[in-house]
């Protein structure tokens, strides 16, 4: 099953900026990103370190706060929120898969998802999730048990199991090689086309923003440039 692109947006934000302080010295992360992120859409952004992505992605995630501008999530002002009420949104909205796995070491892949779905309001069961990604034969695999990219995918499904409206994933191929990286773009790609979850990418392999709807170049904390894609290729086209 594929789910159509919605064209009403999940995210707007306007003219947001980070500045962050070092010393005597500000450091500017974002200068004025005005953004908008359809339902549904799989976007990657591209940009050199330093360029703002993960900071932008923290934003949208509601880990961080812009020093000035706005963040809309649907009609959610995610910049005047409290950090309770950003914590209600982040538990209800957003699943994070990042380049290191983050998975504890003392508990099978099953209970590793499992740990999500006791405090989500309405989970997928732990075991539907691993089959998403392809791990259905491995639930009770400890982490030290799995693969680099075996590992990714529980963090994947765990991060999918609360059914979150977005899926947020910074480098999450960074520590890969390109066989197990495929596996786990296979995954993120079913995941946005089966389940229509809003999917951002942060990537440094420029040749990845081909599985994307949308590619978004940032530097120096701007958006320099925000493209659809007219053809898409398959994960398993995409060279390394």
């Amino acid at each position: 099953m594929t789910i159509a692109l919605s064209p009403l947006p999940i995210y707007r934000t306007e003219q947001v900026t980070r500045v962050y302080r070092s010393g005597a010295v500000d450091v500017w992360a974002l200068r004025g990103v005005d953004l908008t992120l359809a339902e549904g859409e799989m976007v990657v952004l591209l940009g050199a370190s330093g360029s703002g992505k993960s900071t932008l992605v923290n934003i949208l995630g509601g880990l961080d706060l812009p020093s000035s501008g706005r963040v809309f999530f649907r009609d959610q002002d995610l910049t005047q929120a409290s950090d309770k009420d950003l914590t209600a949104f982040r538990r209800a909205h957003v699943g994070f898969v990042f380049q290191f796995y983050n998975l504890v070491p003392s508990l099978t892949a099953r209970e590793n998802v499992a740990l999500v779905t006791e405090i989500a309001r309405d989970p997928m069961p732990p075991e539907e999730a691993l089959e998403r990604v392809g791990l259905g034969h491995r639930l009770d695999h400890f982490p030290a048990e799995l693969s680099g990219g075996e590992q990714q995918r529980v963090a994947i499904a765990r991060a999918i199991a609360k059914r979150p409206d977005v899926l947020l994933c910074d480098e999450p191929t960074g520590a890969l090689d390109s066989k197990t990286g495929v596996q786990v773009l296979e995954a993120i790609h079913e995941v946005n086309r089966d389940l229509g979850t809003t999917t951002v990418l942060i990537t440094h392999n420029a040749d990845i923003q081909r599985i994307a709807h949308r590619v978004i170049v940032l530097a120096d904390g701007r958006v320099i440039r925000d493209r659809a894609n007219t053809e898409r290729l398959l994960p398993a086209q995409v060279s390394w």
